[in-house]
């Protein structure tokens, strides 16, 4: 264990794992998916396939002692799944309070991916705990569905860049990004689709004091790329944006 920081109710885990020359890292809200990421981005490294295993983790004991008869805390179990996958954390967020002050009746809505679940509890402790069983369910059972409901957005662990040799990644690495009148989002989707990844772009309401348009570029990398654009129209702003997070991907690859 490298360091343990964050509040005691969201503590963060980084965990380093050293394999001859090859040293990764990897966090998480606990120790268990800490070692997990950092596992999982040396075999990326190595180009070993861990054993498939696409099931929900069970909600058994596994010594946490979390919850009546020593079950696995739901909420931890959507965390665990989510940085398995390379999705995004689960979100949760108070949509309805009712009953008197003495007796609190709470409504918390779970957000994983595309899919929502709701649940209720006495205290937003208990509401947010039903709301994870509720969605932990729910991925088990689609979990052995021919036909997933929706499609996870693709992403690569920004250290295995490092490692790549494709086409895309490897002109990146030698050609200089200061070339006038270049195309950087076409750049940008080239590179994303060679390395298995999503690029979005946000535009921002406001303009900069200077009256330019500004966006956002997000790179569906683990863990999550996001640059700033700006420019005297969208169109320019976003190929701001895909300079800045070309610049930053030509750093990640060209590290040691």
């Amino acid at each position: 264990m490298e360091k343990s920081e964050g509040e005691a109710h969201h503590p963060l885990f980084v965990f380093n794992v050293t394999i001859g020359d090859i040293t990764c890292t990897g966090q998480g809200s606990s120790k268990k998916a800490a070692k997990h990421q950092a596992a999982e981005a040396a075999l990326n490294i190595l180009e070993i396939k861990p054993q498939p295993n696409s099931a929900l983790p069970k909600m058994e004991d596994n010594g946490d002692g979390v919850g009546p008869h020593n079950q696995t805390n739901p909420i931890g179990v959507l965390q665990e799944l989510a940085l398995q996958r390379g999705w995004r954390l689960p979100k949760y967020s108070v949509c309805m309070e009712t009953g008197p002050p003495h007796k609190r009746e709470f409504t918390i809505t779970c957000r994983m991916e595309a899919l929502t679940e709701t649940g209720t509890g006495n205290s937003k402790k208990f509401a947010k705990r039903a709301a994870a069983e509720k969605m932990a369910a729910k991925l088990q059972a689609l979990s052995s569905c021919p036909d997933m409901p929706w499609t996870p957005r693709p992403s690569v662990r920004l250290e295995c860049l490092r490692t790549s040799s494709g086409e895309k990644i490897s002109m990146l690495r030698r050609n200089p990004l200061s070339i006038p009148n270049t195309d950087y989002v076409q750049m940008m989707l080239d590179l994303s689709k060679e390395q298995g990844f999503e690029v979005t772009y946000f535009d921002i309401g406001e303009l900069t004091v200077n009256g330019q348009y500004q966006c956002l570029a997000e790179l569906s990398t683990i863990p999550v790329t996001v640059c700033h654009g700006t420019g005297i129209s969208c169109g320019n702003a976003h190929n701001d944006a895909a300079h800045s997070a070309l610049q930053y991907v030509k750093i990640m690859a060209s590290g040691k």
